[in-house]
């Protein structure tokens, strides 16, 4: 299994080709960066080692905490840590899981300082034209996700792999 900083080479190393298969397959630059930059924080910040006490979650500073939970239900290399796409989902849905109960405490600080003046059903109407709008560069930020997460992965079944092969292939030499 590769260390961190290997994880670190691999997504840099990785960037350029993934940035320019992907202006090559869109041709929009806004598709090709939602989706390199997304790349790069599931790589460096938003991977499979959010398990484990790892680079990946030291990265998050004084926002670690929130992962604690996350790490204590999973098992290390679990599939729904590291698993194709389950995996990003997992992810993602437990980060969305810490933004809504954040939204849904400064929503109660609103109700309790009467600031119920804000126009909700605009409110509401402008982000679904948002996401109708930005919905291509929203699936890239998902593609992107995954691609930086199945990086993680594979190294890690490489490494494992070539590991076990030197390691039956010293037995077997006399």
């Amino acid at each position: 299994m590769p260390s961190g900083a290997t994880h670190d080479r691999i997504t840099l190393a990785s960037l350029p080709v993934v940035s320019g298969l992907t202006l090559l397959a869109s041709r929009d630059a806004s598709i090709t960066l939602s989706l390199a930059g997304s790349f790069l924080f599931s790589g460096l910040m938003f991977g499979p080692d959010l398990d484990i006490y790892s680079v990946q979650f030291k990265r998050w500073g004084i926002l670690r905490w929130i992962w604690r939970p996350y790490q204590k239900s999973m098992r290390h290399r679990s599939w729904l840590s590291h698993g194709p796409i389950v995996g990003t989902i997992v992810r993602l849905a437990y980060l969305g899981l810490w933004a809504a109960l954040l939204g849904a405490v400064f929503i109660w600080i609103a109700t309790l300082n009467r600031w119920s003046l804000w126009p909700w059903q605009a409110i509401k109407s402008q982000l679904q034209q948002i996401a109708l709008q930005y919905c291509w560069q929203g699936l890239a930020i998902l593609i992107g996700l995954e691609l930086g997460a199945l990086s993680h992965t594979w190294s890690d079944s490489i490494g494992s792999t070539w590991k076990k092969w030197r390691k039956s292939h010293r037995k077997s030499r006399p």
